[in-house]
């Protein structure tokens, strides 16, 4: 067992599809993924955002937060959020929402989805609504059952009953955050942080 692999990360998130893929990214590297904080939405997280910068004073934390319509771009957020951020703060905003990097791999969502990948964007961080956007490639789908799962009823909720499970199974099985990332400019960043986040805990 290498040195990196003994550290642990504490993590925050918005919801669980936030969750799976932070899981995926750190399992990109030696370190593990410990607890998770958060998961009661974006309102609660910036709440309690104070409280896990302390606490990674001591140990090393890792926060993902959507930007959604909050900015144009991630610094103004990023000051006004967290202005003085921890050594061992790994603080991340991802532009503009988690589906954007789900949608940053085109040739993986698409083969999940059953459907050309002509379609899927390609410059997913421009999108004003990355939900919309991949529900709308799900609608395409030449998979009943998925379409069923993703696409929501005429009239009804913004995306279908199993539209969480359904992108928790692609990211667990069929993302490639590291195809992702050439697409992605925020979540590119990630990474590099996380990786840097992982050298000082271990030098």
């Amino acid at each position: 067992m290498t040195a990196a692999s003994l550290v642990v990360l504490t993590g925050v998130v918005e919801g669980l599809l936030d969750q799976a893929v932070l899981r995926r990214l750190v399992g990109e590297t030696d370190a593990t993924l410990g607890q998770v904080h958060g998961l009661q939405g974006k309102d609660r997280l910036l709440k309690q955002l104070n409280a896990y910068n302390q606490a990674a004073k001591s140990a090393p934390w890792v926060v993902l937060v959507d930007l959604d319509r909050d900015a144009e771009c991630a610094p103004p957020c990023c000051r006004r959020w967290l202005p003085d951020r921890a050594p061992r703060m790994c603080f991340r905003i991802v532009v503009r929402a988690i589906e954007a990097w789900l949608l940053a791999d085109r040739e993986g969502l698409a083969s999940f989805l059953g459907i050309s990948v002509s379609p899927v964007p390609r410059q997913p961080e421009t999108i004003d609504d990355p939900k919309l956007a991949l529900v709308g490639l799900a609608r395409r789908s030449r998979r009943r059952k998925l379409r069923e799962d993703m696409v929501p009823e005429q009239g009804g909720r913004a995306v279908g009953p199993r539209y969480r499970d359904r992108l928790t199974e692609f990211v667990d099985g069929h993302w490639r955050p590291e195809r992702a990332a050439r697409l992605s400019d925020s979540l590119r960043r990630c990474r590099i942080r996380l990786r840097e986040l992982i050298m000082r805990r271990t030098s």
